[in-house]
């Protein structure tokens, strides 16, 4: 049994098909895992164990009788803790959030359930999911996968780490800014940032919900293709015979000559693999990216001080003062400010469209930095501002330009590789995923 702790969701519901393992066993062993784990405090807000085992029995029922209704039927998932649960806490990382209870599943976990995912509980989260470091003094801050004294990643901190350490076999998380991507990296997993308007955000915790999007944190391209048709409730994209003999590849040097050595030296060790491989890999600059990306703070802070200024002004001292600065620098800009960062965007993107076409996908560091230490951010404001602005500067990419995009380790700890693809085009990206995986595996 504790080698389910490490399999993937893939073969964990491939054993439950051939009857090796009862879901309702594979529950518990998961259940008990959270239990007996020394920082489950700080990964889970809270567990969901009824409905787990109420889940659990409903599929292994199922396996008995030859009527499962998916391939991750009887599978255990984890949930961020900004997507509605009925009748149990949703609190988006903040104290301003303190005993919201929803009453009704967000559209995405019901989606999931009915595809035969058990809920195994909420993870921890940045506050209010405006933040890619993970660092939460106000509620929890998960560990670091290779170093307890750093940060995890965020927003989805807790998302990654209950898979990271053996307390999920895969999690869902959300993607603003690269909120999956950068934990996933640091935590050595595959993350899946979905195309915005893909998923049904319907029932969740908002951000910027021109920008928001969910994906999910897992052990393998495989679980996330599987998970992604869960929660939309379609069918996973064919993985077999992926290849990277001639895949066409564009290096963007612009965010990857940056940064630091060793997120830059594991790239670069990757895109070599790659070539060796057969991928066709060009090396280039995008300067309508570039362009983009200054207009980040214009298209971003409005909306998410929009969405929440008049809840957080009601009682701000309830919030980590890093996080109300960067909600606050949301009022500096106008309607005209906004309207006219818009229109630059979507030229960008149309712009991006057209260089890129002839590409499979786009490729650069997942993040330019490692995860920083905990306590240093804690006590250095401007280490903290720079440290957060560079994790999600390279994943920012992806949002702005409206694609999707996935994370793969790369062999070094906390160092992950970046592919983006073009809108709606997970299906591809996720072949081409499985083709960078076994290559860099």
């Amino acid at each position: 049994m504790q080698d389910w702790l490490t399999m993937t969701a893939a073969d964990l519901g491939r054993g439950i098909a051939r009857g090796e393992i009862d879901a309702e066993a594979l529950c518990e062993t998961y259940l008990a895992a959270i239990a007996a784990h020394p920082d489950a405090d700080r990964i889970y807000a809270r567990t969901t164990p009824e409905r787990a085992r109420a889940e659990a029995a409903a599929a292994a029922k199922r396996a008995r009788l030859g009527l499962r209704v998916g391939p991750l039927d009887g599978v255990p998932v984890s949930w961020k803790d900004l997507f509605d649960t009925a009748g149990v806490a949703t609190e988006a990382g903040s104290k301003l959030l303190e005993g919201r209870v929803p009453a009704q599943d967000a559209a995405v976990l019901s989606t999931a359930s009915h595809a035969g995912t058990v809920c195994l509980g909420k993870t921890h989260m940045s506050e209010l999911a405006f933040s890619g470091l993970g660092l939460n003094p106000t509620v929890a801050t998960p560990p670091g996968l290779h170093d307890r004294g750093a940060v995890p990643g965020g927003s989805s901190s807790g998302a990654a780490t209950s898979v990271s350490f053996g307390l999920a076999p895969i999690a869902i998380g959300s993607d603003t800014g690269g909120s999956v991507r950068i934990p996933a990296a640091w935590n050595d997993l595959v993350g899946l940032k979905t195309t915005a308007g893909r998923l049904s955000c319907a029932g969740s915790v908002p951000l910027v919900a021109s920008f928001d999007t969910f994906g999910p944190l897992a052990r393998s391209v495989e679980d996330a293709a599987l998970m992604l048709a869960a929660l939309e409730g379609g069918r996973a994209a064919d993985l077999r015979g992926a290849t990277l003999n001639g895949a066409r590849f564009l290096v963007l040097d612009t965010y990857t000559e940056d940064a630091r050595e060793a997120p830059r030296a594991a790239f670069n060790e990757a895109v070599a693999k790659i070539a060796d491989a057969g991928g066709n890999v060009t090396h280039g600059t995008l300067p309508m990216v570039d362009e983009a990306m200054a207009l980040a703070a214009v298209l971003f802070t409005p909306e998410a001080y929009g969405t929440w200024g008049d809840v957080i002004e009601t009682a701000p001292d309830k919030m980590f003062d890093r996080i109300l600065e960067r909600f606050r620098s949301g009022k500096d800009f106008s309607g005209p400010d906004v309207w006219k960062a818009w229109n630059t965007l979507n030229r960008c993107r149309a712009e991006y469209a057209a260089a890129t076409a002839q590409y499979d996908a786009v490729l650069l560091p997942t993040a330019p930095i490692l995860p920083p230490d905990a306590g240093r951010l804690m006590a250095d404001q401007d280490y903290y501002v720079t440290e957060n602005l560079l994790a999600l500067r390279n994943t920012r990419v992806g949002n702005l330009m409206g694609l999707c995009g996935l994370s793969l380790p790369t062999g070094t700890p906390a160092c992950g590789l970046m592919a983006l693809a073009a809108p709606m085009a997970e299906a591809r990206l996720l072949r081409i995923g499985a083709a960078l995986e076994a290559v860099l595996a």
